[in-house]
């Protein structure tokens, strides 16, 4: 069974940073694409952010690039976001998805 477990998410200040981890169990992901989704009550799940599997390429939303940053390690099934320059609109539930299927989610909250 694929099982992704999100991690790291927690309250920061505007301005402050925060790592979240997407540790993928069940299948070795690396060939796979792995994306980081956010969703606010009300509004719809949006993309963060993605890395490929061969190339290891990336991409960003307009509204994250420059401050986050996508990274994987094959050897431990994991993905990472790291988060900078942290702002309240950054508040959101993140998740990682991989083959459409989703973890549990990790909140995030940004204060001001």
């Amino acid at each position: 069974e694929v099982q992704l477990v999100e991690s790291g998410g927690g309250t920061v200040q505007a301005g402050g940073s925060l790592r979240l981890s997407c540790a993928v169990s069940g299948f070795t992901f690396d060939d796979y694409v792995i994306a980081w989704f956010r969703q606010t009550p009300g509004k719809e799940r949006e993309g963060v952010s993605c890395i490929s599997g061969n190339d290891g390429s990336t991409y960003y939303a307009d509204s994250v690039k420059g401050r986050f940053t996508i990274s994987r390690d094959n050897a431990k099934n994991t993905v990472y976001l790291e988060m900078n320059s942290l702002k309240a609109e950054d508040t959101a539930v993140y998740y990682c998805n991989v083959l459409n299927i989703w973890g549990q989610g990790t909140q995030v909250t940004v204060s001001s």
